[in-house]
């Protein structure tokens, strides 16, 4: 059973979730109607986040599973886990500046990287 990689994946679903309702709670407070979807720079910011998040999954779910499956479930989770928070250190400096972002956008690089490479090497030793 994948018990720990099941709940990091919810959790990233419900990060992801939060990041929609972000981008509506933008959409008031900045005025940008629907099918805008640009006009204030604290919307644009808001949507970029979420589409990001939205790029980054289909990246990070696959090899979160993979790497579960082919190392072991606490090592993805906790992989996985900092991937969250890469996010989420994402979210924070993005909603304040552009140029704020780097810092979680590197941190949840580098895990979903670690997850892909890690899946990627455990596959192919039990392929040799």
């Amino acid at each position: 059973m994948y018990h720990l990689t099941a709940l990091v994946t919810l959790l990233a679903i419900a990060f992801y979730f939060f990041t929609c309702i972000n981008v509506s709670r933008s959409r008031t407070q900045t005025g940008v109607k629907v099918p805008a979807m640009s006009g204030h720079p604290d919307f644009e910011r808001a949507f970029r986040i979420q589409m990001n998040t939205l790029e980054w999954m289909p990246i990070f779910l696959p090899a979160l599973w993979l790497f579960a499956i082919y190392i072991g479930d606490a090592v993805a989770a906790g992989i996985g886990a900092v991937w969250i928070i890469g996010r989420i250190v994402y979210f924070i400096g993005y909603s304040q500046a552009a140029a704020k972002r780097g810092p979680g956008f590197a941190i949840q690089a580098l895990a979903a990287i670690a997850l892909w490479a890690g899946a990627l090497g455990a596959v192919v030793l039990r392929m040799v």
